[in-house]
C-alpha cells in the first residue's frame, strides 16, 4: 500500500535541512546583489557545509558509511535544499545518487577500498557520470533510424594492463568539481580520477563565443562542463564492469529524474510562500490583497498544483523504493519517474509565473526573487538533456511498445 506517512527520522532530517536553508543558504542566495547579476558562480562554501552535514552521502548504505536514505527521503532533502539554491540541490543530488549506485552496487571490494575512504574523508569530493543521456537523441530520430555510422563520443581500448580512453562529451553534470569520473566508453564503465594524464575539464563558458559583453544564460542547474580524453590511460583494475555502462547510465538517469523533480517542486514551494507572504503584507482597497477574491483564488490554484506535483514525485520515489508494488500491480506500471519529470516540469513553470503575478509589476524586477524562481523553473523544464523525449517514453509504456 502506498504510504504517505513520514517516519520520525524523515521528519527530523527534513527539519534539519530546512533550518540550514533558512539560516545559511537563503541569506546569501536572496541577497539583492546576487539576484542582480546574470553570472552566479556556484556557492562552494555552502556546498561544503551541506557536505559536512552528510548530504553528499545521503543515499550511501550504512555499511559504506552513509545514511542509507531511500529515494523518498532523498526527495525530501533535495526539495528543501532547492528552496535555498537549486544549484546546490542538484550537485548534492547527483553525487548522492551516483555514490549509492557506484560504491554500493557497481564497485568490487578492492575498488571500494581504494576510492570510498577518499570520498568519505574529503567533503569536496564529488562524482560525475560521463555518458550521453540514454534517451537524449530519442525525439529527433523517433520515427527514423539514427544517422548511420554515428560513433560513440567516448571509446576505450584495452592495451596490456591499461585502458586508453579517447573522446569528449559536453555539458557533463558536476564535471568542474568532480574528483572521480564514471566513464561510459564502448559499453564498459571505467573509473577515472581527476588529475589523470590525458583528462581535461573545460567549464561551461559564461559569455558568448564572440567575446562580446552580453552574458550567456546557462541552461542547467549545478555545475557542468566539457570532459575531454586524449590518450587518457587508467589501470585495467579501474573497470567497473564490461557491458554494464548502458544499464548503469539508464539506472542513474532514472533515479536522478525523481530527485530533480523534487528540486523543481522546491522552486514552486518557495515561490508560493513568497507570494503568500506578500499577499498578507500588501494592502489595497482597505484590506490585505490575500482577502481579495482574485488573489485568493490564484493562490488556491497554486496550492492545488503544488500538492499534486509533490504527490507524484513522492509516489515515484516510493515506487523506486518498493519495486514489488509495481510487480504485484499495487502501483501503476507506468514509468512514474518519467511521469513525475514531465508533469512537474510543466506545472512548476505555471506555479512560479502565477506566483509572480501576485506581485504585479514588481514580479519581473531583476532584484526580486520571483524573477529568479521563474527562471529556475524554466531551466528545469528545458535545460535537461532528453527532457523532450520523456513523454515519448511514457507513450511507449501506455502502448506496450518496445523499441529495438
Amino acid at each position: 500500500m502506498y504510504d504517505l506517512h513520514l517516519t520520525p527520522e524523515q521528519l527530523e532530517i527534513r527539519d534539519t535541512v530546512r533550518d540550514f536553508v533558512r539560516n545559511e543558504v537563503k541569506p546569501v542566495t536572496l541577497h539583492p546583489g546576487r539576484l542582480e547579476p546574470f553570472e552566479k558562480p556556484l556557492l562552494t562554501d555552502i556546498l561544503g557545509a551541506a557536505s559536512k552535514m552528510g548530504l553528499r552521502a545521503l543515499a550511501l548504505s550504512d555499511e559504506s558509511g552513509g545514511a542509507g536514505a531511500d529515494h523518498l527521503t532523498a526527495c525530501l532533502v533535495i526539495e528543501e535544499l532547492a528552496q535555498g539554491d537549486p544549484d546546490i540541490a542538484v550537485v548534492v543530488a547527483r553525487t548522492a545518487v551516483l555514490a549509492h549506485l557506484v560504491f554500493d552496487e557497481l564497485m568490487t571490494a578492492s575498488l571500494r577500498g581504494r576510492f570510498l575512504p577518499q570520498f568519505m574523508d574529503d567533503h569536496d569530493f564529488h562524482l560525475a557520470f560521463v555518458a550521453r543521456e540514454p534517451e537524449a537523441g530519442l525525439a529527433p530520430h523517433y520515427h527514423r533510424p539514427s544517422p548511420a555510422g554515428a560513433a560513440a563520443p567516448v571509446n576505450a581500448v584495452k592495451k596490456g594492463e591499461e585502458w586508453v580512453i579517447n573522446g569528449e562529451i559536453s555539458a557533463v553534470a558536476n564535471a568542474p568539481i568532480a574528483k572521480l569520473f564514471v566513464v561510459e566508453a564502448g559499453g564498459s564503465a571505467l573509473l577515472v580520477p581527476r588529475g589523470t594524464a590525458g583528462l581535461t575539464i573545460e567549464a561551461s563558458a559564461n559569455r558568448g563565443a564572440s567575446g562580446g559583453a552580453a552574458p550567456v544564460i546557462r541552461w542547467h542547474h549545478g555545475s557542468a562542463g566539457k570532459v575531454v580524453f586524449r590518450d587518457c590511460k587508467v589501470p585495467a583494475g579501474n573497470l567497473l564492469g564490461a557491458d554494464k555502462a548502458a544499464s548503469a547510465a539508464r539506472e542513474y538517469a532514472k533515479r536522478s529524474a525523481v530527485v530533480h523533480a523534487a528540486a523543481n517542486v522546491g522552486i514552486g514551494q518557495v515561490a508560493f510562500e513568497a507570494a503568500v507572504d506578500y499577499a498578507k503584507l500588501r494592502r489595497q482597497g482597505g484590506k490585505h490583497i490575500i482577502e481579495h477574491q482574485a488573489i485568493g483564488t490564484l493562490l488556491a490554484e497554486i496550492a492545488v498544483k503544488l500538492e499534486v506535483a509533490r504527490n507524484i514525485v513522492w509516489k515515484a520515489a516510493w515506487a523506486l523504493d518498493h519495486p514489488e508494488a509495481v510487480s504485484d500491480r499495487s502501483v501503476s506500471g507506468l514509468p512514474l519517474h518519467h511521469v513525475a519529470r514531465a508533469y512537474v516540469g510543466d506545472i512548476i513553470v505555471e506555479v512560479t509565473e502565477r506566483a509572480a503575478e501576485c506581485f504585479g509589476a514588481m514580479g519581473v524586477m531583476r532584484d526580486m526573487p520571483l524573477q529568479k524562481y521563474v527562471g529556475d523553473a524554466l531551466v528545469f523544464k528545458h535545460g535537461e538533456p532528453g527532457a523532450g523525449a520523456t513523454k515519448l517514453l511514457i507513450a511507449e509504456a501506455v502502448a506496450g511498445f518496445e523499441r529495438e
